[in-house]
């Protein structure tokens, strides 16, 4: 039986990622492929509570209050268990698996708690523990949305309706998340993720299928 792939869609908040991988998984079903959504964290599980704790702000109210070999951890405790226990199988049967975030993301919001000389041995260090001394599977292709955060943060206001309650301790920080787009840019450039500029030349954010588009360009 063909081995599965998979292809993870990662950016910044609000960069779209969600949208995107669930539109790529019902465009290869619709083409008749197998195909399957994944995305983390899993917040409906129960093996994500450290990472809900995290986010709402219970080990504290800023993302530098956890350093981040501890916050990685708790992302990583839930893709494995979410591996073991949900899609495992999936890919031993030929599923192509759509994730939005993935081990990636850690790479870009843990990252950022680094300075910049240091953040590739950080890399380093988190691709040997999630796919060597963990096991799980590496990504057979990584898509960077790249939004920048002055629009990433239009979009998440609209995505809350000017409720900044209902943010997270990440989404919260206008700071944190214009350090965690640099870290991403760089992380992009270290780690061999393949690019797709989420703005035309014109300043203007891209259309959803324009987008679409691409990311299909990067993974057939």
């Amino acid at each position: 039986m063909e081995k599965g792939r998979l292809i993870v869609i990662d950016g910044v908040d609000a960069s779209g990622k969600s949208t995107q991988a669930d539109i790529v998984v019902k465009t290869l079903l619709e083409e008749g492929k197998k195909a399957r959504l994944i995305s983390f964290p899993r917040y409906d599980a129960k093996y994500s509570a450290p990472v809900r704790m995290y986010l709402g702000g219970e080990f504290g109210s800023r993302p530098d209050d956890v350093n981040a070999y501890a916050a990685s951890c708790f992302y990583a405790v839930d893709r494995y268990c979410s591996y073991k226990t949900e899609w495992k199988d999936l890919l031993e049967q030929g599923y192509t698996l759509i994730a939005a975030r993935y081990t990636t993301s850690n790479a870009i919001h843990q990252g950022e708690k680094f300075k910049k000389e240091d953040q590739r041995a950080y890399f380093e260090w988190l691709y040997d523990f999630e796919f060597n001394k963990l096991g799980l599977p590496r990504p057979d292709s990584v898509i960077f949305l790249n939004m920048p955060p002055e629009k990433s943060l239009m979009l998440m206001t609209g995505r809350y309706n000017g409720d900044e309650g209902k943010k997270d301790i990440h989404e919260k920080d206008n700071g944190y998340l214009f350090k965690c787009y640099e870290t991403a840019c760089y992380a992009a450039e270290v780690l061999g993720w393949q690019v797709i500029n989420c703005v035309d030349e014109n300043g203007e954010v891209k259309k959803i299928e324009e987008i679409t588009a691409e990311i299909f360009e990067k993974i057939k």
